[in-house]
């Protein structure tokens, strides 16, 4: 499965809380920059197999100020048409966790309602 994610836009599945993603890429090289919700600012960059896995490090800045940095893997999956990435992540320090989240790709028709 061949996924080029440049300028592709995700958030968690089902909406969330208004975080959204937006995605870069040239070669195998990825980077996002991802605001809105409890996330004043965020950034991922890693890289893209020919699979479309991407490997990824994360740092965000909360709302409250506290700074949380991990890594992630995501895994692309199609749902009813919607490119899914299932996310396997590790946070690190004082908020050390590991979980799963799922990000939904935003369809184009939704585009012009999320802030720049």
């Amino acid at each position: 499965m061949s996924i080029h994610y440049d300028g592709r836009r995700f958030r968690a599945l089902g909406g969330g809380d208004d975080t959204y993603a937006e995605y870069h890429q040239r070669g195998n090289l990825v980077w996002a920059e991802f605001e809105g919700g409890h996330v004043r600012r965020g950034t991922v960059t890693g890289t893209c197999d020919a699979a479309g896995v991407l490997r990824l490090a994360y740092t965000m800045v909360l709302g409250s100020g506290e700074v949380i940095a991990g890594h992630s893997t995501n895994t692309p999956q199609w749902h009813g048409g919607t490119l899914v990435l299932r996310e396997v992540w590790e946070r690190y320090g004082d908020h050390a966790a590991t979980g799963v989240s799922y990000l939904e790709e935003i369809p184009a028709v939704e585009l012009t309602g999320v802030a720049r």
